[in-house]
């Protein structure tokens, strides 16, 4: 039980407490605050392997507090689980640095899906001190989650920087679209969203505006490389 405690931060108590009974019956420890402020005390207070929390929350609201989470701990999972459907309320939450965006209503199948992906991701990874990744002369420290182009630091927010790195990773090849919403998302690929465009886009603001050459690329029809030249 030690890799399966999950903190709820969710104001509609009929919804935390079906989730609570729904999570338990599937095996997981689970507890629950009906607003922001008493979610981020006990999340100071114990120790959880995974997130999920609402948006519109009393007390400390949910992009406020999961920024919060994100600044203490930079690698346990976070969902956030919302009505806010509009493309700006995604972008926000996964700058806020949350891992996946679930609309409300949802099938709790789905939910329990994603929570197992994100927990046996988080349990698999290494975070290796000192790693570099480096594509010309762009390079990440994956210790200190610092980014540098010729010597300039640049700064991402999470979502950016999970996105860079995927790319990083697969520099010289493409991957589609749907490559990057599992990989980074851990989302089922939705044709009806841009968001993975958006941020291709702020990456490119970021990374490419002002530097030569351009290394992040579209492949029409295909998706997206990171040349190293």
């Amino acid at each position: 039980m030690e890799d399966r405690k999950i903190l709820i931060v969710e104001d509609e108590q009929k919804i935390a407490d079906t989730l609570k009974l729904g999570l338990i019956e599937n095996g997981y420890h689970v507890e629950v605050a009906y607003d922001g402020t008493i979610g981020y005390r006990l999340f100071q207070t114990h120790s959880f392997n995974l997130v999920i929390l609402d948006i519109n929350l009393p007390g400390i609201n949910g992009y406020e507090l999961c920024k919060r989470i994100r600044a203490e701990n930079q690698h346990i999972p976070i969902i956030m689980l919302t009505a806010l459907s509009g493309l700006n309320n995604k972008v926000e939450g996964y700058d806020a640095g949350a891992d996946d965006y679930i609309i409300k209503p949802f099938e709790f199948k789905e939910l329990l899906l994603k929570i197992r992906v994100l927990l046996k991701r988080t349990m698999n990874q290494n975070f290796p001190v000192g790693t570099l990744l480096k594509a010309a002369d762009l390079e990440m420290n994956l210790d200190s989650k610092e980014v540098k182009r010729a010597d300039q630091k640049i700064n991402l927010t999470a979502k950016e920087f999970q996105l860079l790195e995927y790319l990083l990773r697969n520099k010289n090849r493409v991957v589609s679209r749907a490559d990057i919403a599992i990989n980074v998302w851990d989302i089922d690929f939705d044709t009806n969203t841009n968001v993975i465009d958006v941020y291709i886009s702020y990456l490119r603001n970021k990374v490419d505006k002002h530097f030569d050459p351009k290394l992040i690329q579209t492949q029409v029809g295909m998706g997206y490389v990171l040349k190293d030249k």
